[in-house]
């Protein structure tokens, strides 16, 4: 990463905030107050994007933030004020009362009619909140006394009452990128008056890289376990302080794994997930899952193999497979990590103990080479639906037989183009659901002009 990304915004003067002393943990001293030091949420706050517009317009409506901890949501909303001249009213829905909630309005009421300045009303933890509490501010919200922000990293539609949820638009933030992580790292190291430039703190390579990865995409996660490493470095001969992997380690309780997302290790790992899952060995599926998720690799990354896998190596053996693949892939994106990893063991293990087939990826490839082959036929005119009388002259769906008109919903028709006919492209296996399905597929299409199920197709003639 360039080096200007971050010394540009260091270059903008920070004024002094009497409230945040040396003693504030460094995530709290280093909270920007102005877009221009801001890192992260390019999708609202980059240039000519609404909440952007919103801002500079001092046009702010009532919004909720939803995103996961440490990604810049309370931040944000402080930034909103600061920017905008509101007075900023932050509260805490694990603390505040309902009466905690009237005397906000009550002064905010006040505010707005002598001095003409809105307030923003700021509720941390706004899932946390009850009917009672929410239908509280309501009124108040709609009437404009109060500008609403809201904080939460569980899905408002489930936690917020839909009253409130209709006056207050959602917005989703993201997690911090490594690169983002990395920006607010190397600012607080480089910061003489809010951050730790005083220590003349130095991360080693691969301090760096398992303080990012270890963060889980949190920068005060980040920011306060970098504080505590450089505190407990002591300085040398130089008064430079050289932080090791083994103080990060120490600091954020979790070991490093050597592992390359970039490189080699991240598709050595992989593949040892993916045969040790095709070789139906869960004890292995679950070590290899695990290496992967404590040395960082991205959840998701990790959730997408599962969910091809279940289509390629398990199939329909076992339809389920896909369903609880993609039940896990939804899970991380719903509850984040760590609470995911379990959902992705539970699909890494019954993926590794389900009946094996690849007959589906077998056929799609067979078909691949035929349609790259050149084989593109026109659809046969019995299959074809008659839309316009000129169509019906023509043939258009002449001689189609409908087969739910026929003994076991089955009326045996050719449906494959003239110069493939006959061919069997997908061979079912004999294990699990699978063979159902080949017992089926040889009572329908037996002596039909077809080859046998599970006998393979013919050989292509010349």
């Amino acid at each position: 990463m360039s080096m200007d990304m971050f010394e540009s915004a260091e270059k903008q003067d920070r004024p002094p905030d009497s409230q945040q002393t040396q003693q504030a943990p460094l995530a709290t001293r280093m909270r920007p107050n102005g877009l221009h030091t801001y890192v992260g949420q390019e999708h609202l706050i980059g240039k000519g994007r609404v909440l952007r517009r919103a801002i500079e317009a001092d046009r702010i409506p009532s919004m909720i933030f939803w995103g996961p901890p440490g990604c810049g949501k309370t931040t944000l909303a402080f930034i909103i004020a600061n920017s905008t001249g509101a007075y900023f009213s932050p509260v805490s829905a694990v603390s505040a009362s309902v009466a905690d909630l009237r005397r906000i309005v009550q002064q905010a009421a006040e505010r707005r009619k002598v001095h003409l300045q809105k307030t923003i009303l700021f509720i941390d933890e706004i899932h946390r909140f009850n009917k009672a509490q929410q239908d509280a501010i309501l009124p108040y919200v709609e009437d404009g006394t109060v500008i609403l922000i809201g904080a939460t990293t569980e899905n408002p539609s489930f936690e917020v009452t839909s009253p409130l949820l209709s006056r207050a638009r959602v917005l989703p933030l993201k997690p911090l990128t490594e690169e983002e992580i990395q920006v607010i790292i190397l600012r607080a190291m480089r910061d003489k008056f809010q951050g730790i430039g005083d220590l003349n703190a130095e991360l080693s390579p691969d301090a760096k890289s398992h303080l990012i990865a270890m963060s889980n995409h949190d920068a005060r996660v980040a920011l306060n376990t970098l504080e505590t490493a450089a505190l407990n470095t002591p300085p040398d001969d130089e008064g430079r302080r050289h932080i090791a992997l083994s103080v990060i380690e120490d600091a954020i309780q979790r070991r490093a794994v050597r592992y390359d997302k970039a490189g080699e290790q991240h598709y050595d790992l992989i593949s040892a997930l993916h045969k040790s899952m095709r070789g139906s060995d869960p004890d292995a599926a679950i070590y290899w899952l695990a290496v992967m998720l404590e040395a960082g690799e991205d959840p998701l990354y990790i959730a997408r193999r599962l969910v091809r896998f279940a289509s390629e190596d398990v199939g329909l053996a076992d339809p389920q497979a896909l369903v609880v693949a993609m039940a896990a892939q939804q899970a991380v994106h719903f509850i984040g990590m760590p609470e995911g990893n379990l959902a992705l063991a539970e699909a890494a293990v019954y993926l590794a103990t389900a009946p094996k087939s690849n007959s589906l990826y077998a056929a799609y490839q067979k078909v691949q080479a035929e349609i790259k082959g050149g084989s593109t036929e026109s659809v046969p005119l019995h299959l074809r639906n008659p839309v316009t009388p000129l169509m019906t002259e023509m043939g258009y769906g002449e001689g189609y037989k409908y087969d739910h008109d026929y003994p076991e919903h089955f009326a045996e028709q050719q449906h494959l183009p003239d110069s493939l006919k006959g061919r069997r492209f997908y061979n079912p296996g004999q294990l699990g659901y699978e063979k159902q399905v080949l017992d089926r597929l040889k009572a329908w299409w037996q002596n039909k002009g077809r080859p046998e199920a599970g006998e393979g197709p013919p050989e292509p003639g010349p």
